[in-house]
This record gives C-alpha cells, structure tokens and sequence, in this order.
C-alpha cells in the first residue's frame, strides 16, 4: 500500500496491528462478528480478508439503544475505538452476548487532553483510558481479559506532541472472553 499522506501513514499502521490482533484470536471460517460502530474502511478490510462482519446500523445510538446489541446473535463483537464516544460504555458491554471482545481505546496521556470537537457532537471522546480502568470497566460487566497490547500510533507530522507519540503508546488493545 503506497502512502500519501500522514492520515493515511497512522491509519495504516492502526490496521495494520488490528488485522494482526484479530487474525490472532479469531477462526474468520467460523465466527460472525458484529463490528460496533458504521461501516468504515476497517469494515471493508475485514471484509476483504474473509471475516463475516456486520455493522451497527447507520444512526443508531448505542447510548440510547444499547438493547438492539443484546439481540444479535454472533460469536465476537469487535468495537475498534468506539467506548470513547460513547456516555455509558458500561451498558453497552453488558448488553453483548458474544463469547469474545476485541476492542481497541485511546489511552489517556499526560500531554494530551481528551479530543473534543465543538463543532460535531458525534466526533468527542468522553472518555480515554488508563489501562487498568478500562480492563475493570471490563470485568464489572462480565468479561474475563484474556490478552492485551499498547501500540504506538503516530503520524509523520512535526512537533512537540507527535514527536512524544513515537515513545508512548496511544493505543490499548485488548481481547476478553464472557465469564
């Protein structure tokens, strides 16, 4: 893949490390996965390598209708940096039936505030995590963390905080089963 941009540098290397994750811990010949959150271009990617995957439908609020999650029937719900835009993570991850999480979240860093864009109220991050909230978010909703991985997500970018990205991790990975 030839890359043109910085977006697209990051981005590359975010799926990169995902589709390694999941081609890990997931049999894509005999699961159905239900990816929280639109279809996207990581959709088309897994879909390219042969993962069944089905999106949360277009304009569903999963703070509102967290129940229509606890309907589907599929063995893994993938949710690829979504907590953070979401009020109440908690009831979604209670409502998922699957035997298998993979998720993926920001973490907190020390040089960096939470992302807000006052213009879009879809594109905020309520919340980015520490490492150890965000497996006790998981184990008070029922799941067993079964692996985890930091990556460094950075760009190509010049400056105090992108320099700072290439030494801290950005990103916490993490596979859980339902106890």
């Amino acid at each position: 893949m030839k890359i043109k941009n910085n977006n697209k540098f990051r981005h590359h290397l975010r799926y990169s490390r995902t589709l390694t994750l999941l081609n890990k811990f997931v049999n894509k010949k005999d699961v159905s996965i239900l990816d929280l959150g639109e279809e996207n271009i990581f959709s088309d990617i897994l879909k390219a390598n042969e993962y069944r995957v089905e999106n949360t439908p277009k304009g569903l609020d999963l703070d509102i209708d967290a129940d229509w999650i606890g309907n589907k029937n599929v063995d893994v719900v993938t949710a690829f940096e979504i907590f953070e835009h979401l009020t109440n993570p908690f009831q979604v991850l209670k409502e998922i039936k699957a035997k298998k999480l993979i998720a993926t979240v920001p973490l907190n860093l020390w040089f960096a505030k939470t992302y807000r864009n006052p213009n879009d109220i879809w594109d905020q991050h309520y919340h980015e995590f520490e490492d150890w909230q965000f497996d006790m978010l998981l184990e008070r909703t029922g799941w067993k963390v079964i692996h985890t991985e930091k990556w460094k997500i950075h760009d190509k970018k010049i400056g105090f905080r992108p320099i700072l990205r290439r030494f801290y991790p950005r990103i916490y990975a993490v596979v859980a089963e339902r106890i």
